[in-house]
């Protein structure tokens, strides 16, 4: 995909945030600009904001633990949001969630805006709120989120490793969406970031219409075929149906 074709772009600074709506045969790509960078997100039904992300529902209904290539994201209504169709990554963290300003400020200490200004120390937690409150979601709409371009793993006793290297300069990630989708993200670091300085990267949002091509790329999961049956059902017949079969 060269760069004339993207419809849209927009850059996001490292610990910043962004919320928009991504279309029905949309694709947005994520691109770690510097590497490093953690893109934590969280998607809804434009149409309908109670039906959102649902982690546990993801995570089961395609026996993996992390996203990558052929993944869907599924909402808690049995429905597919987006399908992974490119990733240079390999490994997107699922179950770590936010940081927030105590852990941020334990980890780096204070820098606030009227010293810092825009240099100031951002968090997740509060990036997203910002970005939800515009859309008139708060706190109680928070849910497990994803992290791009993070990688996590889990030891035989459970404990978990961030892994530092996981994405490099120019790595990106694809979601094609099967719905209309309000997705709301920051770039503030990820909770388990074992850096000693607060260095954040920036991502580069990009937009482009969905190829023909890239329909069955998640369809190997025959849960995703179910899924995808009931988001195309949801969308020809609009919101009085309410789920999965």
């Amino acid at each position: 995909m060269n760069e004339q074709h993207f419809l849209w772009q927009e850059h996001v600074p490292g610990g910043g945030h962004w919320s928009g709506i991504i279309r029905r045969g949309m694709t947005l790509r994520l691109t770690d600009i510097d590497g490093g960078a953690n893109v934590s997100v969280l998607f809804y039904n434009q149409e309908e904001k109670l039906e959102r992300y649902n982690m546990a529902d993801t995570l089961k209904s395609q026996h993996t633990f992390y996203l990558t290539k052929g993944h869907a994201c599924h909402s808690d209504m049995g429905r597919i949001f987006c399908c992974v169709t490119a990733d240079t990554v390999g490994w997107h963290d699922t179950v770590c969630g936010l940081s927030d300003a105590e852990l941020i400020r334990q980890k780096y200490g204070v820098s606030r805006y009227q010293e810092h200004r825009n240099n100031m120390h951002r968090n997740g937690l509060d990036g997203m709120l910002i970005e939800l409150g515009k859309w008139g979601l708060n706190k109680r709409d928070i849910v497990a989120n994803i992290n791009f371009f993070s990688k996590v793993t889990a030891d035989k006793n459970g404990a978990l490793r961030f892994h530092p290297d996981n994405s490099a300069a120019g790595d990106y990630v694809d979601l094609s969406f099967e719905m209309n989708t309000l997705i709301v993200l920051s770039t503030a670091p990820h909770p388990l970031d074992p850096a000693d300085q607060y260095h954040p990267t920036p991502v580069n949002l990009a937009l482009f219409s969905t190829s023909p091509d890239f329909a069955t790329e998640c369809e190997d999961i025959s849960e995703n075929v179910r899924a995808r049956h009931n988001t195309h059902r949801y969308c020809l017949h609009g919101t009085k149906d309410h789920g999965g079969e």
